[in-house]
């Protein structure tokens, strides 16, 4: 590693880290007021009807899921849209003719992606305190499925915004992939409820071990084993950086 590469890692992580708290308004705000409601509507009175889920309250059971959908939210947005704002600027061309190498301009992104994701994931964890006791069981599985969720979907939205060639291209994603996705990955029910035929379907999503992995460490409930969810998902995210980073290296979606 260069001096030129500590330097401009240390500038993009900077500049992305400054962004995120600038604007925090924009940043942070929205997905904890959002996580808000669905705390005070599914956990605090719909909750109350539904009783235990997994041997647990279901507020307990869905604090983990919500943590997680604002993470992978905004993790893979802070990403994709910096990134493809620096292409729209033309302002990453200076980055490439600098002497910091492909790795080290993925890492700088990937950086800020992982401090949003995690920021606004433990901002929603701190507001779920207002309706039921914090406990974290295993902190260190805790720690680890959100960080590298946040890792896996920054690098995911590093991809799209290499490709992304209008602003709307960078919504899409969200919209029609990750949102259905996050639903459907159990962060309102547990797949063990599912027919067989669809839970079968459900373990096809990544995002159900995301989410499993990170209730387990909340709170010691689980419908997949943890093991196999951390092998999974830190293949997935090691798949991810070295596509991004081949990528890099050739210029796709980067040179004119």
């Amino acid at each position: 590693m260069t001096r030129a590469d500590i330097i401009g890692i240390q500038t993009i992580v900077r500049k992305e880290t400054h962004r995120i708290f600038r604007i925090w308004i924009q940043t942070i705000l929205p997905s904890v007021m959002t996580q808000l409601l669905y705390f005070i509507i599914f956990g605090g009175l719909i909750g109350s009807q539904i009783g235990n889920v997994g041997g647990t309250s279901y507020i307990v059971f869905l604090v983990p899921g919500l943590v997680m959908m604002s993470a992978i939210t905004n993790a893979f947005s802070n990403v994709a849209s910096s990134f493809f704002g620096a292409k729209f600027q033309r302002s990453i061309e200076e980055i490439l003719v600098s002497p910091m190498k492909p790795w080290a301009i993925l890492t700088g992104y990937l950086s800020g992606g992982v401090v949003r994701g995690m920021v606004v994931g433990f901002a929603v964890f701190l507001v779920s305190a207002f309706f039921t006791p914090v406990h974290i069981d295993h902190p260190f599985l805790f720690f680890y499925f959100l960080l590298i969720t946040c890792v896996i979907f920054s690098a995911l939205g590093f991809f799209n915004g290499m490709f992304a060639k209008k602003f709307d291209d960078v919504g899409l994603i969200p919209t029609f992939v990750l949102t259905p996705l996050t639903y459907l990955g159990g962060v309102f029910y547990s797949i063990t409820l599912l027919p067989p035929f669809w839970r079968m379907v459900s373990y096809a999503n990544p995002i159900v071990y995301m989410i499993d992995g990170f209730r387990y460490g909340f709170s010691s409930v689980s419908s997949t084993p943890v093991l196999t969810s951390a092998i999974i998902l830190t293949l997935v995210a090691v798949g991810a950086i070295m596509i991004d980073l081949h990528l890099v290296k050739k210029g796709y979606g980067l040179k004119s």
